[in-house]
């Protein structure tokens, strides 16, 4: 076997690994594509350098960890002049996404809920918990990703933890409850079922928007179980009047749906996180730039006029 072919089955082993930490380091799905295809490059050149790397899965882990806090650094003060409610790019987790290094048994971990929780950490405290705690990393190697002491690494972590464990969300239902609960949802916005979907929501159920000021947005989260159900029933009225629908998927390892036009295209995409067999939080990214690695984008400014005139 050729160093290139070597290092090829390298990278394919590895990629699930290193794309599932970029993803929950950024958030974003092009950015994590980015980092992980840069550190491939990196530990090529090393390689061809001739440098000695012991262990291919600790170098590039290194590599995807420092350039991941270095964008994530540089990212958040973009998202400081945001327009509107930010929100992760949404991952596609059913078997329907095509790419193994999307599919994995850490799926709470990939749940917008736990997404937004991260952010609340510095990049450092981040990356030590991730690496430890969901990658299960130990102290050691941790501590030489991240060029810090072992015993500050578990300073770190602990730190870490503290911010995230009190709002951590706990999915105790299982996904084939998940689902069900989900498809009576959708269900039931599609019938206009007010009283069903309040049934199934949460008193203080929650949805939020992300549009990025490129898209039609809530300009802020709409609060309680009556006001979501009227909402989702209007939704659903307008979907069908111009052939919209709702395509049920997996999203970010929890229930979710792309709503598609009546050409196909990608409109925006839902996530739904329900706990104590309610649905506390609906999700709604329709921001075209973070929607592009799903598939095409359809206009949604083209289609609220269209909507309107068809009303």
């Amino acid at each position: 076997m050729t160093d290139a072919e070597t290092d090829a089955e390298t990278f394919a082993e590895l990629r699930p690994l290193l794309f599932g930490l970029a993803y929950r380091m950024l958030s974003s799905v092009a950015e994590a594509e980015d980092v992980v295809q840069e550190a491939f490059l990196r530990y090529r050149r090393a390689r061809a350098e001739g440098a000695a790397v012991a262990s291919p899965k600790a170098y590039l882990s290194a590599v995807v960890t420092r350039l991941a806090i270095d964008e994530l650094r540089s990212a958040r003060a973009r998202r400081e002049t945001y327009s509107g409610q930010w929100l992760p790019e949404p991952l596609l987790t059913d078997e329907g996404a095509g790419d193994p290094a999307v599919l994995t048994e850490q799926a709470d971990s990939l749940s917008m809920a736990f997404l937004l929780l991260l952010e609340r950490l510095t990049p450092a405290e981040r990356a030590v918990f991730l690496l430890h705690d969901v990658f299960g990393y130990g102290y050691d190697e941790v501590a030489e990703i991240v060029g810090r002491s072992e015993s500050n690494c578990r300073q770190i972590a602990l730190r870490a933890r503290r911010h995230v464990e009190g709002g951590k969300p706990r999915f105790e239902a299982s996904r084939r409850e998940r689902d069900e609960l989900a498809a009576r949802f959708f269900a039931a916005a599609g019938d206009g079922d007010v009283d069903g979907l309040v049934g199934l929501l949460a008193q203080d159920v929650v949805v939020v928007g992300d549009g990025g000021g490129k898209a039609p947005q809530w300009g802020r989260p709409i609060v309680g179980a009556d006001r979501v159900a009227r909402l989702f029933v209007n939704l659903g009225r307008r979907m069908a009047r111009l052939g919209a629908t709702f395509e049920p998927r997996q999203v970010n390892g929890q229930p979710g749906a792309i709503a598609r036009a009546p050409d196909g295209r990608i409109v925006n995409v839902l996530t739904i996180e329900i706990s104590g067999g309610a649905i506390q939080a609906i999700r709604s990214v329709i921001n075209p730039d973070k929607l592009g690695h799903i598939g095409p984008v359809a206009d949604a400014w083209a289609l609220l006029r269209e909507e309107r005139d068809a009303g």
